[in-house]
């Protein structure tokens, strides 16, 4: 009886110590595992994009998910960089009359 106490406890202690060094010495994610946009451009993990569906534009960032990359909605629109009048760079008044 104490023989097949021991071996139970053997068994389930390498079962124990089999999960958790398949945790602990899990790798990362592959580089490559991409995203694509529709365009077909790839983009790595992490790396932002403006998704565009139909009419609909939103910021996405690529992640992976239950093992498949994916997109992942941040926020409606997407940020856009423009130069108003206001802001742009102005002539000095010295060299407008100076030639």
């Amino acid at each position: 009886m104490k023989g097949l106490g021991i071996s139970r406890v053997l068994a389930l202690s390498l079962a124990a110590a089999a999960m958790v060094a398949g945790t602990v010495f899990a790798s990362p994610p592959d580089r490559r595992c991409t995203c694509r946009n529709r365009d077909g451009v790839r983009y790595e993990l992490g790396q932002l994009a403006c998704i565009r569906v139909g009419d609909v534009a939103y910021l996405a960032r690529c992640e992976m998910n239950l093992n498949v990359t994916t997109w992942k909605k941040l926020r409606d629109g997407c940020p856009a960089a423009e130069l108003t009048p206001a802001t742009a760079p102005r002539a000095s008044s010295d060299t407008q009359g100076s030639l």
